[in-house]
């Protein structure tokens, strides 16, 4: 990476986004103070984060990777690591709602759970800037959105940066979106700054829907209308239900966050 300049003033959450490669896990590496830069800084409040271990210790950082011994159940490796870093592994695990995989091996866990119980570490306690490295991959819908609906709560004091690669999520959750692009900033702003558009979404339906949707169009199975956000896919979907026609399939067809990828930084 290089030139890389970001400054984050109010609590948010921040979603990077950027390509296989571009830097977004060295980004927060380099933040949590795992890796250190070779010239610039990092800073929190206005102090160095390299200078200060007790900043340090206000940053939650979530890899992709699982964190999590594998020999242990998910308390006593939550316990371990509170030990550590302070909090309470029963506060962990009530967060997320991992009661059932409390007393289980990290070891015999799913991936999914794997993940789960890996984000859990970071609500041990308080933290002033949280790091998640996609953190809903391999998470299925419900997990998912208990994850984003987590962190929308504690964005309302803190800051998260959050890295993904589905546009969908990121326009969603995301206040801000900063784009890494060949190791650079492509683009930093909040999502009113994002250049008019919509979402296009494909329909699997059991019958034809042109009647409901006349501005929709035909692309292979799919029935294909354009939406402004989430909450019209939510309604539509209601709409044909409410018709008596069967729904096979509702899929993200286009996003107004895929022309970052296309503009030169």
């Amino acid at each position: 990476m290089h030139s890389v300049s970001v400054k984050v003033k109010e609590p948010a959450i921040y979603v990077i986004l950027g390509p296989n490669g571009a830097g977004k896990t060295t980004m927060f590496r380099t933040i949590a103070g795992v890796l250190k830069p070779s010239r610039g800084n990092v800073t929190l409040e206005g102090k160095d984060l390299y200078q200060s271990s007790e900043l340090r210790h206000q940053i939650g950082y979530l890899s992709h990777y699982s964190a999590l011994p594998e020999e242990m159940t998910v308390t006593k490796a939550l316990g371990f690591y509170g030990g550590i870093e302070g909090g309470s592994a029963q506060a962990a695990i009530d967060s997320l709602g991992l009661r059932e995989l409390a007393s289980k091996k990290v070891s015999d866990l799913s991936q999914g759970q794997k993940k789960r119980a890996s984000i859990a570490k970071l609500f041990l306690r308080e933290r002033k800037l949280y790091l998640l490295d996609e953190p809903t991959s391999n998470l299925d819908p419900v997990a998912a959105k208990e994850v984003r609906d987590k962190l929308l709560e504690i964005a309302r004091d803190r800051f998260v940066l959050y890295s993904s690669h589905n546009l969908y999520e990121a326009q969603e959750i995301g206040d801000y979106i900063i784009l890494i692009k060949n190791g650079t900033i492509g683009f930093f702003g909040g999502k009113s700054e994002l250049k008019a558009g919509g979402y296009k979404v494909g329909i699997r339906a059991s019958a034809d829907l042109t009647t409901l949707f006349p501005a929709g169009s035909k692309e292979r199975e799919y029935f294909v209308i354009s939406v402004k956000g989430p909450d019209e896919v939510g309604e539509a979907v209601k709409k044909i239900v409410k018709s008596g026609i069967s729904i096979y399939e509702v899929k993200e067809m286009g996003n107004p966050l895929e022309d970052l990828f296309t503009v030169t930084p």
